[in-house]
C-alpha cells in the first residue's frame, strides 16, 4: 500500500490579552513561520489581525487568550481563542474617517477563508486558513566559522 506523507506542525501560545501580548503573538508566530522555512507576510498580518482583535474586544481580565498554528500540507491554519464567546466578530465596512474597524476585511482579504467556531463557554475561536509555499521546513543549519574552508 502506497501512502504520501503529509508534513504537519504545531505551534501554540497563551498570551494576555493586552497590546503587548497582540504584538509577542506576532513576533513569536513570525519567528516560528521563518523556523518552518515559511515566509508569508499575508500569514504575518492575519495572525497580527487576530491577535489584536483578541486583545481588543476578547479581553477579559485574567483570562488569556491562545494562539495556534498549524499546518499540514501547503495549507496554513491560524487560530485565535478568547474568552468573550458573546462577542462575535464580523467584517464590517467602516467609513473613511474612521480609523479603526478594518481588520477581518484584512484578513479577509489575505486569507483563503477564515470563521467563527464556538467553543466550550465561554471561549469562541476566530481562525483563518491560507495556503503558504512549501519550503524546505528544515532549513540547513549553518556553517560553523571553524568548517569554512579559507
Amino acid at each position: 500500500m502506497n501512502q504520501e506523507t503529509v508534513a504537519t506542525r504545531d505551534f501554540m501560545l497563551l498570551l494576555s490579552p493586552t497590546p503587548r501580548g497582540a504584538r509577542l503573538a506576532r513576533l513569536l508566530a513570525a519567528e516560528q513561520l521563518r523556523s518552518w522555512g515559511i515566509l508569508s507576510d499575508a500569514a504575518t498580518h492575519v495572525i497580527a489581525e487576530l491577535a489584536a482583535n483578541a486583545a481588543t474586544h476578547g479581553r477579559v481580565p485574567g483570562r488569556n487568550f491562545q494562539l495556534t498554528l498549524n499546518v499540514v500540507g501547503d495549507t496554513l491554519r491560524v487560530e485565535v481563542t478568547d474568552t468573550r464567546r458573546e462577542c462575535l466578530p464580523e467584517a464590517q465596512h467602516p467609513c473613511a474617517e474612521q480609523e479603526s474597524g478594518r481588520g477581518l476585511l484584512i484578513v479577509e482579504a489575505l486569507a483563503d477563508r477564515w470563521g467563527v467556531s464556538s467553543d466550550v463557554v465561554p471561549r469562541k475561536t476566530v481562525w483563518a486558513e491560507l495556503t503558504v509555499p512549501v519550503g524546505d521546513w528544515f532549513p540547513a543549519l549553518p556553517t560553523s566559522a571553524a568548517s569554512e574552508e579559507p
